[in-house]
């Protein structure tokens, strides 16, 4: 049982054109991938301004100081691509530095023994070796067209312009400002007097906006120096000076080794079609052993059922347990990782589908003050026990949740992927199975209701599902019902585009209030 109307339908447009699309998780970044495609710029292209561009405008779900992975589909070599940027634990890192407290804490999902004060979640011990501008360095290196300056001039405009801080960003900084304020320079940039949020007027209407000078600075920097500067240069030198003096082991020598991989992926046979899915340290070789699953465990009909719901929960209880024995996933209950997802693809039917994350909602809640950059918290995600799959160490990778996907079958090619931590799996897993087992389009898809099932004995499942599907997946595992909402998301946040007989189109989770898919042509002000 719930507070919210009954009565309310929230949907979201979308609309077929031959020209480029961005869909992703603020207007304002899908607005810059736009306007590159309309400059002639390639999906590469895009993808890359909107990288850095969401990192100014949602700057507690990515940045340039986070990681990530990014699928690629090559139109004129029929080729799809994974590209990891994921991050690294530094070489100076001790896992005696991350004692445990005993505390007994744990997480409605698994047993997570906590770190004394936290070191391993938030403040500078909890910071790894950043990989997303290696990852747009790689991309634009190998596929990009228009020069790197140009595809960062609008996060610089938008990061002197300030963040605008509406209802949801007071909503997202009031939901962590306990956290900021542990940190000046955080306090200082998020926080008023550093320890009340920045909000917006109840009713009156706001112009309250973020100071990001100093990430401006930097972000131009960027533009003009290259992408090694972050790595090797000024800006590394800064970033690392600002880290060491907060008490963490990030090191010059850890930014110099860094490099982002471009790879090949797990190509999926699936219903006569193929699904794309990311190679590495992600759930992209879950989705690959949930799809085997269902292709043996049921037959599609007319429309999603009940078998076709619990043959979904059951493929993800399966790959959830293989994750965690094989990966040592777990999730710390304290701080859920928040991810952000944006999809393009461009009028050739080029596609990329891109996942960037700080691991937690902002980060490690710490901030270069020298860079204006908010840290990642990627140590969080390694197992504080010893002797387990994903046990911390120094020098290896951060395990994430991200699932960006490329699918296709009978002429329709789709790019999409999903933000919310261990939600991603099962919202790729719904979205692509009402694509290639029902044939939906993108929009419908998007706004067929869907279940959540990440393991923990049990499924939650929308409100809006039928009873008989609902008694289904009871079956299977404990149900229960929530309701789509703004906040929180009880179902991932996905964003894609799809293309078919030269049409593309785009959306986003129909109840994010700052998501859209913008055209080419569709820009507003």
């Amino acid at each position: 049982m719930s507070n919210f109307s009954t009565t309310q339908t929230v949907t979201k447009r979308v609309t077929p054109t031959r020209g480029g699309i961005v869909a992703a998780q603020h207007r304002k970044a899908a607005e810059v991938g736009a306007a590159i495609l309309e400059a002639g710029g390639d999906a590469i292209d895009a993808a890359v301004a909107t990288s850095f561009a969401i990192g100014v405008v949602e700057p507690w779900m990515s940045g340039p100081a986070g990681g990530g992975t990014m699928m690629i589909w090559r139109e004129a070599e029929q080729k799809a691509y994974t590209l990891f940027f994921g991050m690294r634990s530094p070489k100076a890192l001790d896992p005696k530095d991350y004692p445990l407290d005993g505390s007994g804490r744990s997480s409605d999902l698994f047993p997570w023994p906590t770190v004394k004060d936290d070191r391993n979640v938030q403040g500078a011990t909890a910071i790894a070796v950043p990989g997303t501008v290696a990852g747009m360095e790689l991309a634009h290196q190998t596929f990009g067209t228009l020069s790197w300056k140009e595809l960062l001039a609008p996060a610089v405009g938008l990061a002197k312009e300030g963040m605008l801080v509406d209802w949801f960003a007071s909503l997202m900084i009031s939901s962590s400002t306990r956290d900021l304020a542990k940190d000046a320079d955080s306090a200082s940039l998020f926080l008023e007097d550093g320890q009340w949020p920045r909000i917006a007027g109840w009713t009156a209407l706001s112009d309250t906006r973020l100071d990001q000078s100093r990430l401006a600075a930097t972000l131009e920097r960027l533009a003009d120096a290259g992408a090694r500067d972050f790595y090797e240069g000024e800006i590394a030198r800064a970033m690392v000076a600002d880290i060491q003096a907060k008490g963490g082991c990030l090191g010059l020598d850890d930014l110099k080794a860094y490099k982002a991989e471009l790879r090949d992926t797990i190509a999926v046979p699936y219903r006569g079609g193929t699904i794309h899915a990311s190679k590495g340290l992600t759930a992209g070789p879950n989705l690959a052993d949930c799809l085997a699953m269902m292709q043996e465990s049921f037959e599609p009909g007319t429309e999603p059922d009940g078998k076709s719901y619990a043959a979904m929960a059951a493929a993800l209880t399966a790959a959830y347990e293989k994750r965690l024995k094989g990966m040592g996933d777990l999730d710390a209950p304290h701080a859920p990782s928040c991810t952000t997802h944006f999809s393009v693809v461009d009028r050739h039917g080029n596609m990329v589908a891109v996942t960037q994350t700080l691991l937690s909602i902002f980060g490690s809640k710490v901030i270069s003050p020298s860079t204006g950059l908010l840290m990642n918290n990627g140590i969080m995600w390694f197992d504080p026990e010893p002797g387990k799959p994903n046990s911390l160490g120094p020098d290896k990778g951060c395990l994430m949740n991200v699932c960006p996907a490329i699918g296709e079958k009978d002429g329709r090619r789709f790019a999409i992927g999903a933000s919310g931590g261990r939600k991603i799996l099962p919202a790729v897993l719904n979205l692509t199975s009402f694509m290639t087992d029902f044939d939906m389009d993108l929009g419908e898809a998007f706004h067929q209701p869907r279940i959540d099932n990440t393991g923990g004995g049990t499924i939650v499942a929308d409100e809006d599902l039928s009873p008989g599907i609902i008694a289904a997946l009871d079956a299977v595992l404990p149900t229960a019902t929530a309701k789509r909402t703004v906040f929180p998301y009880a179902f991932a946040c996905p964003a894609g585009v799809a293309r078919e007989n030269g049409l593309n189109t785009g959306c986003t989770e129909i109840m994010s209030p700052w998501g859209d898919a913008i055209t080419e042509k569709e820009k507003t002000h």
